[in-house]
């Protein structure tokens, strides 16, 4: 979202995230672990969940293979994305290790039915950490649509009733300023239309300690 196509016959870029562990309620917290390192980044999104799956489905007929939409946040480990030691320079990314973490898409409140999102690319997107707005852009600043985006992911696996395509996130997340979520924080997501989502940070490793001293196991 937010700047201008690469260039003529570029296809969007996807990444893959476990759905019984990275996916929570709209309520529901989320853990992190190894903080300092992981540097946990928000990304808020809208999420485009499949109604009627297919493969190669044209752009023009996209849309009507959407069952509906709601909030989502690509939370991602911005720390585990490059790797310092990799055996040669196409692993030196690793998408899994940054993305495909526990607690890493809080998805809700609900799923709102395509009939009443008349125009997907008119939804004002929001996401507010600890109450402090981050991040405020349209739809309409996305660089693929949604219909070509549910095309293209349709190009390279068969699209499943149930699947979820996060549509990607407007500028204001914390790495262009040196930010990360820490333990306690609250990042609230809203769109227009579908509702908000608000889930409170918990680091496992600080919790794990309190509950260490509070046993009297530690000094």
């Amino acid at each position: 979202m937010g700047c201008e196509e690469p260039g003529p016959g570029w296809q969007p870029f996807f990444f893959l995230k476990p759905p019984t562990t990275a996916v929570i309620g709209p309520a529901d917290p989320i853990v992190i672990r190894d903080a300092e390192r992981a540097r946990y980044d928000w990304e808020a999104e809208l999420a485009v969940v499949i109604g009627v799956g297919g493969r190669d489905i044209p752009v023009g007929q996209a849309l009507a293979h959407v069952a509906g939409y709601c909030v989502a946040n690509d939370v991602t480990a911005r720390g585990y994305h490059r790797r310092e030691l990799a055996p040669a320079e196409p692993f030196r990314f690793d998408w899994l290790a940054a993305k495909g973490i526990d607690c890493s898409l809080p998805l809700g409140p609900g799923l709102t039915p395509a009939f009443l999102v008349p125009d997907p690319q008119a939804l004002r997107l929001r996401l507010w950490v600890n109450g402090e707005l981050q991040q405020d852009e349209s739809t309409a600043d996305m660089i693929c649509g949604v219909d070509r985006l549910v095309a293209a992911a349709s190009s390279y696996v068969t699209l499943e009733p149930g699947d979820v395509i996060a549509t990607g996130t407007p500028s204001g997340v914390g790495v262009s300023r040196g930010l990360h979520l820490r333990h306690g924080d609250v990042v609230t997501v809203a769109i227009d239309g579908l509702g908000e989502i608000s889930n409170r940070v918990v680091d496992a490793d600080l919790v794990a300690d309190d509950l260490l001293k509070a046993d009297g196991r530690t000094s």
